[in-house]
């Protein structure tokens, strides 16, 4: 009896697993027929959902590479930077990304809480030389010998714990190492800089692209002090600011707390120092946050902007929901004409939630279908995606990536439950009864919801267009916008490395060669250009006789005598800098922001007083007009111009542009003649300029594409859902024309819901838009005003295409037959 029972059991139990599979087969084929039956409703859904994903997955793919910057390091939940904020009589002055050169070592004796620190200094370009070989190694670095404990980069070959510990050491990249000596294998060798002999003591691994610091060579930090000599105890100094460092905290140590206490520290060593009435602050950056929310003097690397990348990511949120929200209403507004099948259905006994297994499955059907589509679109637009938003995206890594393909899985589950499961509680709802009468219609709750559904679509494609205006006339306002000083026609030599104790002589017999040719118009030198921070950053800056504490913070420009006159800075009051008087050594001139801060009312009130720099007298000659010395992102700096003639740095040369391949190579013959050894490195000054705003053109091309993108799939959407709604107003509208209504009535009727969803998304959308647009507006010093227009063209563009979507199906409707729509119908 026993073995009866079970042997029955196994029977059911079989049996149920057949009506399972069975059943399953069942839902499969009438997914698949209801699919190949509406191609038009197919296509749309499977399109829309396709391009949204595709095009939420490669933003995806770059937001999350925006965000792993510095998320390599072993060590990085411990990684803090010290920042500086500097104040002058309680004023800030200057927010630097690198402190005074005291901080780390002070900071690791006086808080227990600090397991170790970093210094890094940026020394700039150098002349590598082994043998007969060459090379510029164009970001070199003074390092501390605890480079490899703070930081997770690979060293190749060397010791992490000694590579950068002895005097006249350095570690550099495998990449050097392979154009320098030929080899990886470079650990022991040795190489000139300047008159100093290096030796290799470490090869690293070429850093990955997402970091916030890169180099080509690491000198150890022993070398500076060497250079700078005992004199000069750089490393207790609190007033020479510039020093990028970084603290590795112990286990378990709350970087807020440390930092509150490091607050009272400060202010005590600033008291005991005295000067200027200089105090600082230090903050605490966590290490991951630095890419994308630091900003700040002397950062290492150009930063990327977090609150555009968090912009890019709602737009892959709009554009995906856009795509979910298409499928509910084209499947709920469909949903009439398959409202009989379900009362058979349900008449012949189908459950509840057989129906909503049905509906589901077919909503993971087409979002499955989506997703390979998607994949697909991936794999053809992943370079054009990479050009236009300048990621260095390789296909392979991207579909080896575990992010893309967790990111492909959770829009596939979502997908299918927010587009199916809606649509599946609504159409298992029917009642059998009022189906088979004939009284089936859309529920008012139903109807509202769609509308809500679509008025979103609307709101989302008018906050995206006025999102995408505001970066072009952005981006085209900086671009257009006039600096203040001419850098048009200016070639920039980069400067020499090989001729440190002859440059001034040899410079000199490039002037005057160069100058000969009528093509150049001028050749000047300076420590700095337009289109770069200025880095000479001098503190304690007063007028002669006045009291120590009303010393400021000022850029500093050096230049030779015809730098202003180059570069056509237009003058305030007094003169600029000439040969003629031999005193302009020892003058300088200002800008007009720099004499605002140092107490002027008027320009004029400047000319002829004595400033106090660092203990040397200098008399102020002229006053000229505040210019762009970076991109409109930054405000104007307070400038000193100071006069040496013989400056070291980049070499502007102003040049006609008739004949200008000849121009270049006459002062390329000039150069090697003067600098043999040196390499003829140069660019345009304007092109560099505006290579300040390359990243923020990237950023305005991919928000655009993919405001296209979502706009697409909204009138996708669109198109499909007035199909729809038309086909279920086709009686009435073969009644209507019956009745004697005209085209443009039937055309009335159906614009004034739309109507209506507009004009609504459009009170709502504008304020989200204000709001945000301003948010990213206020990263810029200098910005346009958002005008109506910004707002009222994206409503207007929104409107036209809504209608004409309306009309063409609406006239096509229209226009057919009463006789034969009431018979269809």
């Amino acid at each position: 009896m026993y073995i009866n029972y079970l042997q029955n059991w196994h029977n059911l139990s079989y049996t149920l697993s057949q009506i399972r599979d069975i059943m399953i087969k069942n839902y499969l084929l009438i997914a698949f027929r209801n699919l190949s039956r509406n191609k038009a409703f197919s296509f749309i859904n499977i399109a829309g959902l396709a391009i949204g994903m595709a095009a939420s997955l490669l933003i995806i793919q770059y937001v999350s590479f925006e965000l792993s910057y510095d998320n390599f390091h072993p060590k990085k939940d411990r990684v803090f930077r010290v920042t500086q904020d500097r104040f002058e009589n309680g004023k800030l002055s200057t927010q630097w990304a690198g402190g005074a050169f005291a901080a780390g070592s002070v900071f690791k004796t006086n808080f227990p809480q600090i397991e170790d620190y970093l210094k890094l200094l940026g020394n700039g370009a150098i002349l590598g030389v082994y043998n007969d070989q060459r090379l510029t190694l164009e970001k070199t670095y003074f390092a501390s010998k605890s480079f490899f404990n703070v930081f997770g980069y690979q060293l190749l070959s060397g010791d992490p714990k000694t590579a950068l510990q002895e005097v006249n050491t350095a570690v550099i990249t495998e990449s050097v190492a392979k154009k320098l000596f030929g080899t990886t294998d470079a650990v022991g060798k040795t190489f000139k800089f300047d008159v100093n002999q290096l030796k290799v003591t470490g090869v690293m691994k070429d850093y990955p692209e997402n970091t916030h610091f890169r180099s080509d060579a690491l000198i150890s930090w022993a070398t500076l002090l060497k250079f700078v000599g005992p004199k000069n105890d750089i490393d207790n100094a609190w007033l020479n600011d510039g020093c990028l460092t970084y603290l590795l905290l112990k286990p378990g140590v709350d970087a807020k707390a440390l930092e509150a206490k490091m607050a009272p520290f400060v202010d005590q060593v600033y008291k005991k120092i005295n000067w200027s009435g200089a105090t600082a602050k230090y903050h605490l950056m966590p290490l991951e946050d630095i890419h994308l929310k630091s900003h700040l003097m002397i950062e290492a690397e150009a930063n990327g902007d977090g609150k555009s990348v968090y912009l890019l990511a709602g737009i892959a949120i709009f554009v995906i929901i856009i795509a979910w929200i298409n499928y509910i209403n084209l499947a709920t507004a469909r949903g009439i004409t398959r409202a009989k099948e379900v009362g058979v259905r349900k008449t012949l006994g189908s459950a509840k939630s057989q129906l909503v297994a049905q509906f589901i499955l077919e909503a993971m059907i087409l979002n499955g279908l989506a997703i390979v589509l998607a994949v697909v679109l991936i794999i053809l637009f992943t370079p054009i995606f990479s050009a236009l938003s300048g990621q260095n995206i390789m296909l392979s890594t991207l579909l080896l990536a575990p992010v893309f393909w967790l990111a492909v899985v959770v829009l596939f589950v979502l997908g299918s439950f927010f587009s199916g499961f809606y649509p599946a509680m609504v159409l298992s709802n029917f009642k059998p009864v009022e189906v088979m009468k004939g009284r089936m219609s859309a529920s008012p709750r139903g109807i509202i919801l769609r509308k809500v559904m679509v008025g979103f679509q609307f709101v989302a494609t008018i906050f995206l267009l006025i999102g995408s205006l505001t970066v072009y006339r952005q981006v085209s306002f900086m671009e257009k916008q006039k600096l203040g000083i001419n850098i048009d026609q200016t070639l920039v030599i980069k400067p020499p490395l090989a001729h440190v104790d002859s440059f001034y002589r040899s410079m000199s017999s490039f002037k005057n060669e160069s100058l000969r040719d009528p093509s150049i118009k001028s050749v000047t030198v300076s420590t700095s250009i337009p289109g770069e921070s200025v880095q000479w950053n001098a503190g304690g800056i007063k007028l002669k006789g006045t009291d120590q504490a009303q010393g400021k913070q000022y850029r500093i420009i050096g230049g030779d005598y015809d730098y202003l006159k180059a570069y056509d800075a237009k003058l305030v009051a007094g003169r600029v800098f000439s040969k003629d008087f031999s005193t302009d050594p020892q003058a300088v001139v200002f800008n007009v922001k720099a004499t605002q801060q140092m107490g002027f009312d008027k320009p004029q009130q400047a000319i002829g007083k004595q400033i106090d720099f660092w203990g040397q007298v200098y008399t102020i000659v002229g006053v000229v007009e505040n210019y762009h010395q970076q991109s409109l992102h930054d405000a104007y700096d307070a400038l000193i111009f100071k006069c040496i003639p013989d400056v070291r740095g980049n070499v502007s040369v102003k040049l006609s542009t008739a004949n200008l391949p000849q121009t270049i190579d006459k002062l390329k013959a000039n150069w090697k003649a003067f600098f043999p050894g040196d390499q003829f490195d140069y660019f345009f000054l304007d092109q560099h300029f505006n290579e300040q705003y390359h990243a923020d053109r990237q950023f305005g091309a991919v928000f655009a594409a993919f405001t296209g993108i979502g706009i697409f799939v909204a009138c996708l959407g669109l198109f499909g859902l007035v199909s729809y709604t038309i086909v279920q107003r086709t009686k009435e509208i073969g009644i209507r024309k019956v009745l004697g209504a005209s085209v443009n009535i039937i055309l009335q009727l159906l614009y004034k819901d739309f109507a209506q969803l507009l004009a609504i998304a459009f009170l709502i959308a504008t304020p989200l838009a204000l709001y945000a647009g301003n948010q990213w507006l206020d990263t810029y010093a200098f910005k346009i005003h958002m005008s109506w227009w910004l707002f009222v063209v994206p409503f207007l563009t929104v409107t036209i295409i809504a209608f004409a979507t309306v009309s063409y199906l609406t006239v096509k409707a229209a226009l057919t037959n009463p006789v034969v729509s009431l018979k269809t119908a």
